[in-house]
């Protein structure tokens, strides 16, 4: 076999290669927007759910609150009228959070470009961590619904020392969870304690394949190169 015979044959070679990774490639991203459609279709029912139960919630809540405050606000337990107002203030806000996840949820097409659907994961991944800090804020009211005006006359040092940590106790922890619910910080256990289920792990594994098919684009063009 002759120099030239040679050549030829590594050129053919590398083409078939190169054809090769393509194809491979081609099939890789076909594979991987199905398996992402059908992770981010897998979440849509439990949040179809929530949205729903919490449209109720909300509902029920500014109907009865606005009730309140048009016709019996004088007599009203102030402290009750206040925690609900802001519970029902902080659920909605997360409403609308999921409302956003839903629409970019549905944008997803299986034949969008993997840019594109890189940058919708993304957003998904940011908003479900700002839904959760903003819903776990709502942990001090819960502790303030039954107070009362009776409390600052007829209680003691032990009722208020009791009161104020138990009170204090979940507002520290909401802030701290407020603070601290980041990306960063998605592999400790308390973190995977709250984010594990379906609004969660279909994310966390539809972007795990996003970034499998990028570490291969990137393992090809390597290997063209260096052909």
């Amino acid at each position: 076999m002759n120099e030239l015979e040679i050549k030829q044959l590594w050129q053919a070679t590398n083409e078939k290669l190169e054809e090769s990774f393509l194809i491979n490639r081609k099939n890789t991203e076909d594979i991987t927007r199905i398996s992402i459609h059908n992770f981010l279709g897998s979440m849509k029912p439990i949040k179809i759910f929530t949205l729903l139960v919490g449209i109720l919630w909300v509902g029920i809540g500014v109907i009865a609150l606005s009730g309140i405050y048009l016709n019996a606000f004088a007599e009203a337990n102030k402290f009750f009228l206040f925690s609900a107002t802001l519970q029902v203030l902080l659920t909605a806000i997360a409403l609308l959070i999921y409302v956003y996840q839903l629409t970019k949820i549905y944008q997803v097409n299986i034949s969008d470009p993997i840019l594109q659907t890189q940058k919708k994961l993304a957003q998904l991944k940011i908003s479900t961590l700002w839904a959760t800090r903003i819903l776990f804020l709502q942990l001090p009211v819960w502790t303030t619904f039954w107070w009362n005006e009776t409390m600052l006359t007829d209680w003691n040092f032990l009722q208020w020392a009791i009161t104020i940590m138990v009170t204090g106790s979940f507002t520290f922890v909401a802030l701290w969870l407020f603070s601290n619910i980041k990306y960063e910080n998605r592999n400790k256990n308390w973190f995977q304690l709250i984010f594990n289920g379906k609004e969660w792990t279909p994310l966390m594994k539809s972007m795990e394949l996003l970034e499998q098919v990028n570490e291969y684009k990137t393992g090809t063009i390597e290997v063209n190169r260096r052909g």
